[in-house]
């Protein structure tokens, strides 16, 4: 059985707070969202997620962070995403046309699934690629928009 928001945060020596429970819930089956997409799915202040300001949103999401309980991703172009699948190693594929995000396991199975050429000195622990292309959508929508196509 999953854990419960209150559980996983003091698992993590955190405090069990509204707000704080409130991102985890919102993370839930929403993975790589925005903070803004948070914000709309948990309300403003004033609402069930307990008063929780933008900059508050924010102070939660670097807290949950830090303590591994949410993964923040930065695909180039793109708001930061969060998301609650953390210490697997996973990497991400995204596509250019829509912006999708699509989780893609590691191939290898154990951390850090790739190793630099050189460490310099670091002890490598993760590694975090991100593919880019086009979903099967954006292909199809490119296909039929490209010059002499044929639509049907």
């Amino acid at each position: 059985m999953e854990q419960s928001a209150g559980d996983l945060l003091k698992s993590k020596g955190l405090r069990s707070t509204t707000q704080r429970r409130a991102v985890l819930t919102a993370l839930r089956g929403h993975p790589h969202s925005t903070a803004a997409e948070l914000e709309t799915r948990i309300g403003g202040t004033g609402s069930s997620g307990g008063g929780l300001s933008r900059q508050g949103l924010y102070n939660v999401l670097d807290d949950l962070a830090r303590a591994r309980l949410v993964r923040c991703i930065e695909p180039a172009g793109s708001p930061a995403r969060y998301e609650l699948r953390v210490g697997d190693n996973h990497h991400h594929l995204v596509c250019r046309g829509c912006g999708r995000i699509e989780d893609i396991d590691c191939a290898v199975g154990s951390a850090p699934c790739l190793a630099p050429v050189q460490e310099r000195g670091f002890a490598v622990d993760e590694a975090e690629i991100t593919w880019w292309g086009l979903c099967a959508e954006c292909q199809k929508a490119s296909a039929e928009s490209a010059p002499g196509s044929v639509s049907g």
